[in-house]
C-alpha cells in the first residue's frame, strides 16, 4: 500500500510518499516557483553554435535555453536522417520556436529544451509529432504489448505518436481514447496560444507536484492521499475525479495537533535519509558523498557480523547496502553517475545476487535508471536520469566555510 503525504502551508507544499510505511519519495514545491520541467514556451533563437551543435534559445528567464541539435531532428529515429545536419541548416537567429523545458536550470546553465513535444496523460504520453507508437518495458506479456500497440495505432492520427504507460495494462481502449482525446485539446490550446503570443511566452504549465504523482503514480482503488489543508484535500478530490471517476474516496484530511510530516514518521525518515552516513540494519554503514554529475556511495560492515563466514557476513551486508540505496537513491532523488563501492565478494553469484537485489528495488522508480556492471575495480557503476531540481525545503545547507568539503580553506602555520 503507498500513501502520499502533503504538508501545505502559505508559501509551500511538501509531498511524501510512503511504501509500507517506508519513505521512497520526498518533494517540495513553493507556490511561486513551480519547477520548468515539461512546460512549453514560445522561445525565439538567440544564438545557433555550429561548433557545439546547438542553439541558445530565449524562454523569458535569466539564463537563455539550451537547445541540441538531437532536439530538433525528427523524434522518431527511422525518421532522421543519415548524416546529421548542421544545426545552422536547421535554425536561425531571430527565429521563433516553440520549445519544451526538459531539464532544469541548474547552477550557471540554463533550462535544457527539445521539440520532441510530450503530455504525459493517465494512460498515455501524447507525441503531436513523433508518428510511432510504444510499450512501456515493464508491462511483460507479449500479447497484452501486443494488444496495447494495436489499440495505438487505431485510435492515433497519421502523425501522431502514442507511449502506453505501464499502468495502461489491461486497460480498454475507451479509457485510453478518452485520455487520448484529453491531450489533443490539450495540444491544440497549446498550438493556439503559440499563435498569438509575443516572444517570448509561457504557453502550458505542467501540473503540481500532488497532480503529478496522483497521474503518475496514485492507484485510487489501493493508495492513499493524507493532506494537511482542506482547500488542497479538495483540490486534489476534484482532479482525481476528473481523472479517474469510479466513485474512489481515498482523500483524508488530517486533523491531528502535531504535524502531519511527524505524525506519519516522515520527518525523522527525511533526516536519516539524506545524510551523509547512513546506519544500516545490525550495524552496517553508508558513506554517500555527491559532487554535480557524479555520486559516489561507500558500504562498510562497520559493526556488522551476521554471516557464518566473511564472504556470508560480506554478501548479507552488501544485499542489505543495496535493498536500503536503491531506495534512497530514489528519495534524494540522485541523478547523473552513481558508483557503488561494495565490499568485494570473492564469488561471480554473490555478486549477481546484488545486482538483482538493486535491480529489484529500482524497478519501482518511475525515473529512467540503468546498472552498467561491474567495473574492473569492483564497483558497480549505474546511471539515473534527472530532470527535476533537488528536493526544495529539505536539502541540507551547504557550509559557507568549507563549501561542503569538510575541510577549512584558512591555513594558519
Amino acid at each position: 500500500m503507498k500513501q502520499m503525504i502533503v504538508h501545505s502551508t502559505q508559501h509551500m507544499t511538501r509531498m511524501a510518499l510512503l511504501e509500507n510505511g517506508k519513505l521512497v519519495e520526498y518533494a517540495a514545491e513553493r507556490d511561486q516557483q513551480q519547477g520548468l520541467v515539461g512546460s512549453f514556451y514560445k522561445a525565439r533563437v538567440i544564438n545557433v553554435l555550429p561548433g557545439m551543435q546547438a542553439a541558445f534559445v530565449d524562454i523569458g528567464q535569466k539564463k537563455n535555453a539550451f537547445l541540441y541539435v538531437d532536439d530538433v531532428l525528427h523524434p522518431h529515429l527511422e525518421k532522421q536522417p543519415a548524416v546529421k545536419p548542421s544545426i545552422e541548416t536547421l535554425l536561425q537567429p531571430g527565429q521563433d520556436i516553440v520549445v519544451q523545458v526538459r531539464k532544469e536550470p541548474r547552477g550557471g546553465k540554463g533550462a535544457r529544451v527539445t521539440t520532441h513535444y510530450t503530455l504525459p496523460g493517465r494512460w498515455i504520453v501524447f507525441m503531436p509529432f513523433a508518428e510511432y507508437v510504444g510499450v512501456s518495458k515493464k508491462i511483460n506479456r507479449e500479447s497484452e504489448r501486443n494488444r496495447l500497440k494495436g489499440i495505438g495505432e487505431r485510435l492515433r492520427r497519421a502523425e501522431e505518436g502514442i507511449i502506453m504507460r505501464t499502468v495502461s495494462e489491461d486497460q480498454p481502449q475507451e479509457a485510453v481514447g478518452g485520455d487520448l482525446a484529453f491531450l489533443r485539446a490539450q495540444w491544440d490550446h497549446i498550438s493556439r496560444r503559440a499563435l498569438s503570443s509575443e516572444v517570448p511566452a509561457l504557453l502550458h504549465s505542467d501540473l503540481s507536484i500532488v497532480q503529478r504523482f496522483i497521474r503518475d503514480a496514485f492507484n485510487p482503488e489501493r493508495d492513499e492521499l493524507v493532506l494537511d489543508s482542506a482547500k488542497a484535500a479538495k483540490e486534489a478530490e476534484v482532479f482525481l475525479d476528473d481523472m479517474a471517476p469510479g466513485g474512489y474516496k481515498p482523500v483524508r484530511l488530517y486533523s491531528g495537533k502535531e504535524s502531519i510530516l511527524t505524525a506519519y514518521g516522515v520527518q525523522e525518515q527525511l533526516h536519516r535519509g539524506f545524510a551523509r552516513k547512513i546506519m544500516l540494519e545490525g550495524g552496517a554503514t553508508l558513506i554517500w558523498d555527491e559532487a554535480e554529475a557524479l555520486t559516489v556511495i561507500d558500504v562498510n560492515t562497520a559493526q556488522y557480523t551476521g554471516g557464518a563466514s566473511l564472504e556470508e557476513t560480506v554478501t548479507r551486508t552488501n544485499l542489505l547496502a543495496a535493498e536500503e540505496i536503491g531506495r534512497l537513491i530514489r528519495l534524494r532523488d540522485t541523478g547523473g553517475i552513481i558508483i557503488i563501492d561494495f565490499i568485494d565478494m570473492e564469488q561471480e553469484e554473490h555478486r549477481r545476487m546484488v545486482t538483482d537485489c538493486l535491480e529489484r528495488v529500482i524497478s519501482k522508480d518511475r525515473t529512467k535508471t540503468h546498472i552498467l556492471g561491474w567495473t574492473r575495480l569492483g564497483l558497480l557503476e549505474m546511471t539515473r536520469k534527472k530532470a527535476r531540481h533537488d528536493s526544495t525545503g529539505f536539502a541540507p545547507a551547504i557550509c559557507p566555510c568549507c563549501g561542503g568539503t569538510g575541510k577549512s580553506g584558512n591555513w594558519h602555520e
